[in-house]
């Protein structure tokens, strides 16, 4: 009896023992896990805070490129008008063809299918919206539709800008002009799809033609569609 109660003694000894390890690892990788997923969740919220945030900055740049332009035009002209630019975040999705990676759709639910809309993408310009069987279609810099105003240099020496599928263009420069490779091209404003100032690239050639210049442009954007954009909806 003395014999079977001491080995059952040290069997609940070793069994007690093998219960608390196992408890003990247990506790160890529930916390471990509690605060991998309280780190995950953190870093989450972290990720769509920065997100939000960055979306915040890149649409001040943007009207303050925008409100920038219009102040320098009041003040040369001395007359004041009502101004109330805007944007709006719009998600890409998709390519209207497989093998075109100019034109995309875009999920713009205030879209007006009378106007062309200027297309921005870390406050560079992207191109243009446009419709398309009534929907918002976004022409991007590649694409030979996507037409707008600009200004190149110092200068503001005035042109077209537009895509041939492999590059920017800046068509119909007069001849006496003098662009060089390394003046910035940015849009005017002119046409009234982009605000002025909004920067598109930087100039890599110079084409003398008949009776008038063109000029190649490096966009500051590279040829992939972002998830989000910017749609000028008001200038």
């Amino acid at each position: 009896m003395f014999v079977s109660l001491r080995y059952g003694t040290e069997a609940r000894n070793i069994i007690g023992g093998i219960n608390n390890k196992i408890l003990t690892t247990y506790v160890e990788m529930k916390n471990n896990f509690e605060q991998e997923i309280n780190e995950h969740i953190s870093q989450r919220e972290e990720i769509v805070r920065l997100r939000a945030e960055n979306q915040k900055l890149q649409k001040s740049a943007i009207l303050s490129i925008a409100f920038a332009g219009k102040l320098n035009e009041l003040l040369k002209e001395n007359n004041s008008t009502e101004y109330h630019p805007d944007i709006a975040l719009v998600k890409s999705i998709g390519y209207v063809n497989l093998n075109d990676y100019g034109k995309v759709w875009i999920d713009f639910k205030d879209f007006n299918q009378s106007r062309i809309y200027g297309l921005l993408h870390q406050g560079y310009a992207a191109g243009i919206v446009v419709q398309n069987d009534g929907l918002p279609q976004g022409l991007l810099l590649s694409d030979p539709k996507s037409i707008f105003s600009v200004y190149i240099g110092s200068a503001k020496m005035q042109g077209v800008a537009y895509g041939n599928r492999k590059e920017v263009l800046v068509k119909y420069i007069s001849q006496w002009l003098q662009p060089k490779v390394g003046d910035e091209v940015m849009t005017s404003g002119l046409d009234k799809i982009f605000f002025e100032g909004i920067k598109v690239g930087v100039v890599t050639e110079v084409i003398e033609e008949e009776s008038s210049k063109t000029v190649v442009v490096k966009p500051y954007i590279t040829p992939s569609v972002p998830a989000y954009m910017h749609i000028i909806t008001g200038q």
